[in-house]
């Protein structure tokens, strides 16, 4: 199943570590199946304030995304990032084709909880 890499950034500094940082990215995502889907951009707001910058990024399962997070290579320009932004960054599996909203309920249903993305049974 598809998953992303979310960045939620915010007080980027254009300074030379986040440019290496842009200049090297994408060949650290190559040997993962990594592509950019959102890579910040304009938004138009519907629903209240969102003066952040939103990076999302797909990966074929969730044990790439993993390998990507913790490879050398990312981990070599990592810093070059933090150097310019503050912000969190999560992995988080994507839903089936057929997925719809009211599947969640069947979870509920069956007395199971969502905790982190992981489905825990409640007593």
């Amino acid at each position: 199943m598809t998953a992303y890499a979310i960045g939620h950034l915010r007080n980027i500094t254009m300074n030379t570590g986040v440019i290496d940082y842009l200049h090297r990215i994408d060949a650290t995502l190559a040997g993962f199946g990594g592509r950019f889907i959102i890579h910040g951009g304009p938004k138009h707001e519907l629903e209240g304030s969102f003066t952040d910058d939103l990076i999302v990024i797909a990966f074929p399962d969730l044990e790439a995304a993993r390998s990507w997070y913790g490879s050398a290579s990312y981990q070599a320009i990592l810093p070059l990032r933090r150097q310019g932004a503050e912000g969190e960054v999560f992995l988080i599996e994507g839903v089936d084709p057929d997925h719809k909203a009211t599947d969640i309920l069947q979870d509920l249903a069956l007395g199971r909880v969502r905790q982190r993305g992981v489905i825990f049974g409640v007593a």
